[in-house]
């Protein structure tokens, strides 16, 4: 494991930070990284750690994902001995557990590392310990903990995806049963299975490694990347859409590029989520397709519309009136179907029929008001869906013709 010799200012007992301050950060000796609030869109403020030196402000850390902080909130290292964020009226939100020990000071270091020291210049705790939804270079990921990805894009609260090295030493990619976001769901990548990873490391070279107790590799490294810390910063991160993806950024002030990536797991996400509960990669109702740079797009499918226009994967609903079962001509005449090709909602369908026609298939799912989809596949199989259709994909390998159906018209 690759260590560096950490540089740091001394941030006494009774400091504080306030959120609204512009000036409200704590920043390492390099200037590289930053401690403070970042004020969201909601008008709210998360407390965390980013990189300074960038325009982005790339937050890496964050310990109020899931409870944003107001203006006038405070966070302070306490003279009795903590690091505590309380809101404008001093309630506590959420306190950095440092156990029994005593603390001297607090310092950011140029890691991108928070700790608080004792007298004696132990660690006694550290941001490192607890990551949020990012790996920095030398910091690990140790048995018990995790990354979660936030929800979206712009919200960092927490989202349906984990990686997840458990007690039990396997490591794996996950969704959560959301909104239980601790509860894993469905393992759709895995690293390690044989119970023998006892710490994740992602080192200054670029690499991203599984190490066993003696400290041996096992299995190939997740990442293998020669990363030149010198004039690139690197993060690894489990993104809001499943991926976990390792991002370079050099470092030259008068760089216009930004981050890019270096590497990426899973190939292809859309393929890679199969879940008997849960909506999938996507919300429920949408389906999953590799775009640019291979990152997956969320799409409504005809006569369906996004529940959320700001929220690509959060599902879409039936823009029109459901198919009348208690009709005796079940409306037949005021229904049809769209047809999309290598398109599959896998494990929604409630009934299988082997041996038929397109035709068949797609007029028996006509007369069925249960019906909303029908799926074939050429050989004659015929799968019936009715919503909510989970585990939406469009790729080649699907290899099957769906047919949505929709109410003539609209309405």
């Amino acid at each position: 494991m690759v260590t560096s010799t950490p540089t740091y200012s001394n941030i006494t007992l009774g400091s504080s930070l306030i959120a609204g301050d512009a000036s409200s950060s704590w920043v390492s000796p390099s200037k590289d990284f930053a401690f403070g609030f970042q004020q969201m869109d909601s008008g709210s403020f998360l407390l965390g750690i980013w990189f300074n030196r960038i325009p982005e402000k790339t937050i890496v850390w964050s310990p109020n994902r899931d409870h944003l902080a107001l203006k006038g909130s405070k966070v302070e290292l306490t003279t009795d001995k903590s690091l505590i964020l309380t809101d404008p009226s001093g309630r506590e939100i959420w306190k950095a557990n440092k156990g029994l020990q005593t603390i001297a000071y607090a310092a950011m270091l140029d890691t991108g590392n928070f700790v608080l020291v004792t007298r004696d210049s132990v660690v006694a705790w550290q941001s490192f310990d607890e990551p949020s939804d990012t790996l920095l270079p030398t910091q690990t990921l140790k048995q018990g903990s995790r990354l979660i990805a936030s929800f979206s894009k712009k919200n960092h609260s927490s989202g349906r995806f984990t990686l997840d090295l458990g007690f039990n030493g396997n490591l794996a990619l996950y969704t959560t049963s959301f909104p239980l976001f601790n509860t894993l769901n469905t393992n759709y990548q895995i690293f390690e299975d044989q119970g023998l990873g006892y710490q994740l490391v992602f080192s200054q070279d670029g690499s991203l490694y599984l190490i066993d107790s003696n400290n041996r590799k096992l299995v190939a490294d997740i990442f293998q990347n020669e990363v030149y810390t010198q004039v690139l910063y690197q993060r690894v991160i489990l993104e809001y859409d499943g991926v976990l993806r390792h991002y370079i950024y050099t470092r030259s002030m008068s760089s216009s590029r930004g981050w890019s990536i270096k590497s990426f797991t899973p190939e292809n996400i859309c393929i890679a989520v199969i879940q008997q509960t849960g909506s999938g990669v996507c919300g429920f109702n949408s389906y999953c397709k590799l775009g640019d740079g291979k990152r997956p797009n969320c799409i409504c499918p005809p006569g369906y519309a996004l529940l959320d226009s700001k929220n690509e994967m959060g599902g879409c609903y039936r823009n029109f009136l459901p198919q009348n079962c208690k009709d005796g001509s079940q409306e037949i005449n005021q229904f049809d179907f769209q047809v999309l090709q290598d398109v599959d909602w896998p494990l929604s369908d409630y009934e299988y029929f082997p041996n038929v026609t397109k035709d068949w298939c797609r007029k028996d799912c006509l007369a069925d008001c249960f019906c909303d989809v029908a799926i074939f596949r050429d050989g004659g199989d015929c799968w019936k869906k009715r919503m909510p259709l989970s585990n939406g994909k469009n790729d080649t390998s699907v290899d099957r013709t769906a047919f949505i159906k929709i109410r003539i018209g609209g309405g």
